[in-house]
């Protein structure tokens, strides 16, 4: 099978059967998720949403975020680490949306193609294509495949990718390999493989339900 596309889609398939369709969060507002994204960058999802929630409760709106003294964006951040780069950065992203659009509501960009709409989102410094992907998949239903760390190791172990592919390569080319309607399954399923099967130090291939269409040469026992 070296039709990628074809490899592809009998990969999402194969996930499909072994984990179920998958279903995220409940999603949020793409202002809410651009800023969750951010958050997510370099942590887990445990420290995000604790740093995100935190967030929240100390600036009710996201112009209290903007318009804050940023020592207190850093505290209430601080659960998500990084917090001295990330906390700055958020009302960066949120001074140059409201000076763009004079709000920070980003609902627009769902009637926008969705290269003009990822291009507006990564103009702005900390959001690169992952983020951008987010927000377009989870928040506007747009045809954007995020690549994470979990994807992008992957990706590469089992063939999906060419193994000396950079992660920003790996967006346009994992949209190219999966049908638009398989992004939002294919990136949890992909995710799920990576975390409970695929690990980064010792993959699990005896357990592995795609191992028949796996190129990864040194497979475990």
């Amino acid at each position: 099978m070296k039709n990628p596309k074809t490899r592809a889609i009998a990969i999402h398939e194969t996930l499909i059967e072994a984990f179920g369709e998958p279903v995220w969060r409940t999603p949020l507002p793409a202002i809410d998720e651009l800023v969750s994204t951010i958050l997510s960058q370099n942590t887990n999802d445990v420290n995000r949403d604790r740093g995100f929630n935190a967030l929240r409760a100390k600036f009710p709106t996201w112009e209290k975020v903007r318009d804050a003294d940023p020592k207190a964006v850093i505290e209430a951040i601080r659960p998500a680490g990084l917090a001295n780069q990330k906390g700055p950065r958020i009302q960066q992203v949120l001074r140059s949306i409201t000076e763009e659009r004079g709000s920070l509501n980003l609902d627009f960009l769902a009637d926008l193609p969705v290269e003009e709409a990822r291009s507006w989102l990564t103009k702005f410094n900390g959001v690169g294509p992952k983020t951008a992907a987010i927000v377009l998949c989870f928040s506007l239903n747009m045809p954007a495949f995020p690549v994470d760390t979990h994807i992008y190791r992957v990706s590469g172990r089992i063939g999906l990718r060419p193994e000396k592919m950079t992660v920003e390569q790996a967006h346009p080319h994992l949209e190219s390999v999966f049908p638009p309607g398989t992004y939002y399954a294919a990136h949890l399923n992909l995710i799920r493989l990576g975390r409970e099967i695929c690990g980064a130090r010792k993959p699990n291939c005896p357990q592995c339900p795609i191992i028949k269409l796996c190129d990864y040469k040194e497979k475990t026992k």
